[in-house]
């Protein structure tokens, strides 16, 4: 089979796109990580006790929303564990390939949440929205309207 100039069979695409894969998971996972501990010290913080009604509440959407994400990230490792062996590759690397969009979709909400959180507490809640926004804007310029104008010049 030939594509894209590459001379590999379908099996040798699959093994490909699962390492590329992988790797793309293990940046998300750093930035998760980093994002839940983060979160999970919160509470723990002599300030926490000053948060309003609001800001409990995002805050638990947010620890939510990130181990909702840290699950997604996992999720292929887990899939591949319990289909190893059985010539499902192609199916495995399109299901993760899925599960990651679906993990990059949470991540950049508890990335926009967290920004909108740390600007409510330090600045203020029209700070909070603001700042909020603008992350989530740029997110969808750099996660979602970038590759979708290269794909389109491709």
């Amino acid at each position: 089979m030939q594509t894209d100039g590459r001379q590999e069979t379908q099996t040798e695409r699959a093994d490909r796109n699962w390492n590329e894969l992988l790797q793309e998971l293990r940046v998300m996972q750093t930035g998760v990580q980093i994002l839940t501990g983060f979160l999970l010290t919160l509470p723990f913080q002599s300030r926490f006790a000053d948060l309003d009604r609001y800001q409990v509440t995002v805050y638990l959407a947010l620890v939510v929303a990130s181990v909702t994400a840290t699950g997604l990230i996992v999720a292929p490792v887990s899939v591949h564990r319990a289909l190893f062996r059985k010539q499902l590759k192609r199916s495995i690397v399109t299901l993760a390939d899925r599960i990651t969009r679906a993990a990059l979709a949470v991540l950049a909400l508890v990335i926009t949440g967290a920004t909108l959180l740390v600007f409510d507490v330090v600045v203020g809640r029209t700070a909070g929205i603001v700042a909020g926004a603008s992350a989530l804007v740029l997110l969808a310029l750099l996660w979602v309207l970038l590759p979708a104008v290269l794909r389109r010049r491709a």
